[in-house]
This record gives C-alpha cells, structure tokens and sequence, in this order.
C-alpha cells in the first residue's frame, strides 16, 4: 500500500503541473453539462403555425385564441385561403397550418359535425409529431368544452361526459425532457473523461520512456495498474460532484433516491471506464492513436447502442442483442432511476450485476494485455 500510495502521488503530482487539467477536469464537464442539457432536449415549444381562417366568425377566433394562448405554438400569420399557406411551409416559416373551413361556426351552433385541417412540415418528423400531438390534443380540448356548454345551455349535463380520463404521470410530472436527459449526460462525460484521461495518460508514460523505468521498480504489475489508475477514478468522482451540483441546483433534477448508493455505483462504472481506457491504452503506442480509438471504436458505439440517444425498443431487433455489451446501457437506467423514481438495490440489481461483471471483465483483460506486451 506504501509502494501504491507513492505512485499515487507521483501522479497526482504530474496532473497538478499540466496546466490544461484544470480545463478538462472542472471546465469541460461544466460547459458540456450545460450545452448539451440546453441542447438535448425532446420539448417542442413555440412551435411557429399559419392559420387560414375561411370562416372569419366569432368561433374561428375563439379557436385561433386558443391556440395563441397556448406556450407549444407561435401564430406567424393570419390568411384567409388554404392555398395561402404554402409558402410559409416552404420556406419553413411555419411548422403547422390550421385551415378553418368556411361555415364552421355554422356548423358548431347546429351542433353538426365540423372539422378543422392540419398541414405539418414532416420534413423533421420527430417535431412534426410531437406538434401535431400538441395541436389535436388541443382541438379535443376545445371540442369537448363546446360540446359540455351546449349540454349546459340545454340543461343535460348529466348526459354529457359519462366518460372521463384522469391522467396522473409518475416521476416525471411536468414532463421535461430535460429531467431524463441530464442524468444520461453525467454518465455520458464520465464515459468520456476517464476513458480517455486514462488511456492517453498510461500512453503518455510510454512516449516519454517512463514507463520502462517503472517497470524496474519493486512495483508489482497490479499495484503499478492501480498506482496509474485510481488518481483518474478520483478525478471522475470530483466530476460526478461538479456536475451534480449543476444538475441539482441549476436545472432543478430531482435526486429521490440515495445519494450515498448513487456514489457507490458511481465507483463501479469509474471501475468499468477506466478497464476501458487501461484496454486502450495496451493497443495503442501514441496518445493521438489513443484518443482515436477510444472515441471512434468505443465511445460512439456506446453513446448510439447505449439507448442516450435513441431508445433501444427502436432499434432493429437484430441491434438489440448487441446493446447489453454496453456498460452504458446500465448506467443510465441505474442514475435515471435514482434520480427520479428514488429506487434502491432491490430493483436496480441486475443492472449493478451486469455493470460490475463487465468491469471486472475489461479490466481483468486490459490487465493480462498489459502483463503479456511487458513480458
């Protein structure tokens, strides 16, 4: 433990006079944090809409309001034909043009059937989808109010709305996509930070020869691999703290569950990130081939299989089989569940099972590559 400890502090030591820590260990997580948290993110809102209004009556305003009112959509323009609305969806001046018929409010105080046309730009057909789930969900809004103020008026309210959804959404109750994705983006810069720190930082001590002269020291195989390894596992967890406290007070995540279980899991997928970059680091023999390979090998396979990016019941069924090789993959259910549904071991287990023996097993790996190049 002596021997280590020593080794720990040369390294400590050696990061202390690299005047671009400071950059990467404290600055890079923070700025990442709050670009891609600003970024990464599902919301629609002010969605810009064109509304041909054919009607031009009291109840064809009363509906424009509506929508004007509402923080999803943004009224760009005002005509009074459906062919008028063309170009505003060409020039993606407009996401959405609502097209109210001519005799509509006619059609409303007879109590007739009438309807009302959606035209999206389906050119971004994931904000094309989730507008128009905005849109109809607020024109069955309106509807339904109509039709309860015309029971109203003639005196059968009993008659009307026997069927009625209470909706109650659980751990996330605003919706906000960004409470799902910054946890994702901790385990994220994690990944990125200690793989790479650590496989251009065993490189580094190849580069300069200084690692030969380590290997004549008393130092044994595994306490030179822990002596390198353990100071970057300490700057991931000054990370984890860095950009929690973002997280927590700057985005207002909730954290419901243990923040002691979530530390310690923490260490199980330092342990995971640095087995990666010590595996790098044995194929590698410069620290520009280092970082090439941790990213385009490792890092981009994890980020797009891991389900951060798209979700795994997505993906061809063929892929799937292939995303439980991803450490990842258990990491982001492990911190999205602590953070906002408060679960502990007893329902996270199999996902720190398979964390904990896919760290043992890269670094037991990049331990025998390492001992088989020195012999």
């Amino acid at each position: 433990m002596r021997r280590i400890g020593f080794l720990i502090w040369k390294e400590l030591l050696e990061l202390r006079q690299d005047p671009r820590l400071f950059g990467i260990v404290v600055m890079a997580p923070i700025i990442q944090l709050v670009a891609l948290a600003y970024a990464a993110t599902t919301d629609v809102r002010n969605v810009p809409v064109i509304v041909a209004d054919a009607d031009r009556s009291a109840g064809s305003r009363e509906l424009i309001a509506r929508f004007d009112a509402s923080p999803a959509f943004s009224l760009v323009g005002l005509v009074s034909s459906g062919r008028d609305v063309d170009p505003y969806l060409e020039r993606g001046d407009a996401w959405l043009a609502l097209v109210i018929p001519a005799g509509y409010h006619r059609a409303v105080l007879a109590g007739r059937p009438s309807t009302v046309q959606l035209l999206a730009d389906g050119s971004d057909s994931n904000s094309a989808g989730v507008a128009m789930g905005y849109a109809s969900a607020l024109i069955a809004e309106y509807g339904q109010d109509l039709a309860t103020s015309r029971a109203s008026a003639a005196g059968a309210r009993g008659r009307v709305g026997a069927l009625e959804a209470r909706v109650r959404v659980w751990f996330n109750p605003r919706l906000e996509s960004r409470d799902f994705m910054i946890p994702g983006i901790v385990a994220l810069l994690l990944l990125v930070v200690t793989t790479n720190l650590s496989s251009m930082g065993i490189v580094r001590e190849k580069e300069v020869g200084t690692l030969e002269q380590l290997n004549v020291t008393p130092l044994t195989r595994t306490e030179l691999i822990i002596g390198k390894l353990v100071p970057y596992g300490l700057i991931g967890l000054i990370d984890v703290v860095l950009v929690m406290s973002v997280a927590l007070l700057w985005f207002g995540v909730p954290l419901r569950g243990s923040i002691v279980l979530l530390f310690g899991l923490t260490i199980i997928y330092l342990m995971t990130t640095l087995g990666l970059g010590l595996f790098v680091s044995t194929v590698s023999a410069t620290q520009q081939q280092a970082m090439m390979t941790s990213t385009f090998f490792f890092l981009m396979p994890m980020v797009l299989l891991s389900g951060f990016v798209f979700p795994i019941e997505n993906m061809p069924e063929i892929v799937q089989p292939v995303t439980y090789l991803i450490p990842l993959r258990y990491f982001l259910v492990i911190l999205r569940s602590i953070f906002l549904k408060g679960v502990g071991l007893d329902t996270l287990w199999p996902q720190v099972l398979a964390l904990a023996a896919w760290g043992a097993a890269i670094l037991a790996l990049a331990i025998a590559r390492s001992a088989k190049r020195a012999a």
